[in-house]
């Protein structure tokens, strides 16, 4: 099966905020970087689709015509806990450094750690393999598309995160 994972566009916070699981809406540059998203889709056919259920995805699905998009918790980035809404350069937790340090085992503080959330979307794409599609679109976030390509063994974990695809950007993978 081909999965075309799609990115959402930039989000309306400051540069630097932390918003993993926060429902922040799309950026005021929204229509021009969704036009161009659907440009780059051209006229791929889909089985089915699937959005995260916060907004900035669910806008760009909706606006590629598919208002209708199955939501999948499963799909939202990934908690990032106490830090949420704050400024990177802002947050004064002494975890922040060992969780940068160690990203890909730590827990985010009152959050989620990278195993639990690579986990999580892992299990809605073995969930997906079991259905009978041949080409899925789905809308979310860069740590997901992070996770599918993983799952789809295009890169080793420890690059995971030199692989994140532009606001608006697609990766497609086969599972």
């Amino acid at each position: 099966m081909k999965v075309t994972l799609i990115r959402h566009t930039s989000v309306a916070v400051p540069y630097g905020t932390c918003y993993g699981w926060s429902d922040v809406d799309v950026a005021d540059t929204f229509e021009q970087e969704a036009s161009a998203t659907m440009k780059r889709l051209g006229d791929r056919t889909f089985d089915a689709i699937y959005t995260s259920p916060l907004t900035r995805a669910r806008k760009l699905a909706a606006f590629c015509g598919y208002a209708d998009a199955v939501t999948d918790d499963r799909l939202k980035e990934m908690n990032m806990g106490e830090w949420e809404m704050q400024r990177w350069i802002d947050i004064t937790d002494p975890h922040l450094q060992i969780w940068m340090d160690n990203y890909l085992q730590e827990s985010t503080t009152g959050g989620e750690g990278f195993p639990l959330f690579r986990q999580r979307v892992w299990d809605f794409l073995d969930d997906l393999r079991k259905k009978n599609h041949r080409h899925v679109a789905v809308f979310a976030h860069g740590g997901v598309i992070v996770c599918a390509g993983l799952y789809a063994g295009l890169y080793p974990e420890k690059e995971a995160f030199s692989h994140q695809v532009d606001y608006g950007g697609i990766l497609e993978i086969e599972i």
